[in-house]
């Protein structure tokens, strides 16, 4: 039996799949430029994000709380739709590179199933695939921004 690249055992690519289901990411990639190789070990399907829960806070609840909230400018509504949120801690690209154009914009239909951003962990690019079928109503992150576990990134419509 040949070598695996990248100096790996089959021990260590079954340590590597059981990383990839116990944070519930979408895949690891391994790419060896110089001898060609590339290594996809792909995850279960991310779950599609849970609609987010509000709550008003206790200091709202109070008379004088509502006669300052009152006198105050309304606030922005939210687009509705899907709130798309970071499966991971990482740094969100737009882009799958700095010199290609972004996988989505506002307005932009997509698809479930479409990649529609990248978030680098641990120097890992990893490839969020869109939850639902839609039009991207708002971008909540910037390129290059670190997001945490569970951010809002995008709403999808």
């Amino acid at each position: 039996m040949g070598t695996l690249p990248f100096d790996l055992e089959i021990e260590d690519i079954a340590a590597l799949a059981d990383i990839i289901n116990e944070k519930d990411l979408g895949e690891i990639r391994l790419e060896d430029e110089d001898i060609g190789a590339k290594i996809v070990i792909k995850g279960r399907p991310l779950p599609p994000p849970s609609q987010p829960v509000y709550a008003a806070p206790m200091a709202a609840q109070t008379p004088e709380a509502v006669s300052v909230k009152a006198e105050t400018k309304p606030v922005e509504q939210a687009p509705e739709g899907e709130t798309v949120k970071a499966p991971i801690v990482g740094t969100y690209y737009s882009a799958p590179a700095p010199d290609k154009p972004p996988f989505v914009q506002v307005g932009q239909k997509v698809k479930r199933g479409d990649i529609i951003m990248i978030i680098e962990s641990m120097k890992i690019m990893n490839e969020i695939p869109c939850p639902v079928d839609g039009t991207v109503k708002k971008l909540l992150v910037k390129n290059g921004e670190a997001v945490e576990f569970d951010q809002p990134v995008m709403i999808i419509g």
